[in-house]
């Protein structure tokens, strides 16, 4: 494996780590989020369940074992309500395009199309959930 293959495997297993708990996430999304938006909440789960999956064959084209799901994951905050649920959700989304921009920044190709593709899905998702946007959906992080 070169050091750039490393890189991106690197990059692809934090991403496929964070769609593990966004997977995890939106069930406390789903049991905590008003009738109205449920319908919302379902769509992105399934597309974390599509993300986490498509990652998983990418890590192991890449020559590599794809990590495990955690059997459960601390959340950033107590969800006690469809507001807080609907902040996870956000917080979600805004952590998923954190770890696809790294998975840009690294790969090349189909892989960096299919990144970029999902960052810029989890950023249109952030803002639906959080009403705001970032300049750099990815970035908002990094300092």
């Amino acid at each position: 494996m070169t050091d750039t293959t490393g890189t991106v495997l690197v990059a692809a297993q934090a991403a496929l780590a964070a769609e593990h708990a966004a997977v995890y996430g939106y069930g406390v999304v789903g049991g905590r989020i008003a009738a109205s938006r449920q319908a919302e909440a379902q769509q992105a789960y399934a597309a974390h369940r599509a993300g986490r999956d498509a990652l998983s064959r990418s890590v192991t084209d890449l020559g590599g074992r794809p990590v495990a799901a955690a059997a459960g994951y601390e959340l950033p905050f107590a969800v006690a309500g469809s507001a807080d649920a609907v902040r996870l959700a956000a917080f979600l989304e805004d952590r998923v395009a954190g770890a696809y921009g790294d998975l840009v920044r690294a790969a090349a190709g189909a892989l960096r199309q299919d990144a970029a593709a999902a960052l810029r899905a989890a950023a249109v998702r952030a803002v639906r959930w959080s009403g705001g946007s970032v300049a750099f959906p990815g970035l908002a992080e990094r300092g």
